[in-house]
């Protein structure tokens, strides 16, 4: 059985590999969690200490998740309910951080959807037949409910296994999905797919509004069986104009957004290189009709960030992913910094601060050195 976590909880695994886990059965298991510093943080509220999470804090950096990934491919992982809730829990276990995210990819919705897709490894999604047409666009499927039962039992087992940590459900923003089926794969320059937003904005809009309502289904389901939180990620909105993302991406966002926010938990908006971005994707948040929370790289400051967001927003981030290789001497005044200047904006109008790299745990990064920055932003 799935033993029950407690924030600060680092009790270990005494084998690598998948636990026995009972079967479930999906319900909504929303969870009252009032002393949640991450909830708090996320909605506002005076919270007892700097909450903090990482992104792929369940990944390649932990041995747990490589001895298990070892046996099972990123896809088989992500429709197992029982690699899923493991490979979730792996992160609390070990460094006490403040939140859980649903271990999946941003894929999945779309492999779901009954695209022909595989994430390769050391090249990420590589999609099967780009979508390039207005008939590849029309033949893109709904979002089934049956498709993605595993990881809806996933959220189910982990709202029971992870006791008074809150879980934080996710997907890929509509932009982000559009990107990788365009291009094909990951892209540099994503030229099909400004090609298509500027050259065909009709087939542009089809393609985003399919990808919104596949979106909304994903995170709907995660919402129904009891996450306590939701974030979007959209990776290469910073590859976009300001100009260009509230005329082709920003509708498609605030509809997500707008269409979850009956489930009343707190949202994320996240992005990468996104600095000039910042105030339209906390807009897109707000459509929700309570501000949210938009997440920062490590290229913008906090405070600065403060200044751009929507009043009432709280802020994630930002440590810069690669100091965490630097070594402790290197780490800790760059985490207090982080803490200060997260201090500073909400100071200047932020509703509050989550810690948070400016992007995910690199695999390289020393296990160690994420459970020593867990307990310094906690100590400040």
């Amino acid at each position: 059985m799935v033993t029950r976590v407690r924030c600060g909880d680092r009790r270990r695994r005494s084998r690598a590999g998948a636990p026995a886990v009972a079967a479930l059965t999906v319900m909504n298991t929303r969870r009252e969690l009032p002393d949640s510093p991450y909830l708090a943080a996320a909605r506002g509220r005076k919270h007892a200490r700097v909450p903090v999470w990482f992104m792929r804090q369940a990944g390649r950096s932990l041995p747990e998740y490589r001895a298990l990934r070892a046996r099972n491919t990123m896809m088989q992982a992500c429709f197992d309910a029982e690699l899923i809730t493991e490979i979730t829990l792996q992160p609390v276990r070990r460094h006490g951080v403040d939140a859980a995210i649903l271990f999946s990819d941003i894929v999945v919705p779309l492999r779901a959807s009954g695209i022909a897709l595989d994430i390769v490894p050391d090249v990420g999604p590589v999609i099967e037949h780009p979508v390039r047409t207005a008939g590849d666009v029309a033949a893109i499927r709904p979002l089934e409910r049956q498709t993605i039962a595993p990881v809806e039992q996933a959220v189910t087992m982990l709202t029971s296994a992870l006791g008074d940590v809150p879980l934080i459900g996710f997907a890929g923003a509509p932009f982000t999905l559009a990107s990788y089926l365009v291009e094909g794969g990951p892209s540099k320059h994503h030229e099909h797919t400004k090609a298509m937003m500027l050259g065909a904005p009709d087939v542009w809009h089809a393609l985003m509004s399919a990808l919104t309502d596949v979106t909304i289904a994903f995170l709907q389901a995660q919402v129904d069986a009891g996450v306590d939180a939701l974030q979007v990620f959209d990776s290469w909105a910073g590859t976009l104009s300001l100009a260009d993302y509230r005329s082709y991406v920003m509708p498609h966002s605030a509809r997500v957004f707008e269409a979850l926010a009956p489930a009343g938990v707190p949202m994320t908006h996240f992005g990468v290189g996104t600095a000039e971005l910042l105030g339209a994707m906390s807009e897109a948040v707000a459509a929700a009709g309570t501000p949210g929370v938009v997440g920062v790289d490590w290229r913008t400051s906090l405070t600065d960030a403060a200044a751009r967001i929507e009043r009432g927003s709280a802020l994630q981030g930002n440590l810069d992913p690669v100091v965490l290789l630097a070594g402790w001497p290197v780490v800790e005044p760059a985490v207090r910094a982080v803490v200060e200047d997260g201090r500073r904006a909400v100071d200047a109008g932020a509703a509050g601060h989550v810690f948070n790299l400016g992007h995910g745990v690199l695999p390289a990064t020393d296990p160690g050195i994420v459970t020593a920055t867990v307990d310094l932003v906690h100590s400040l």
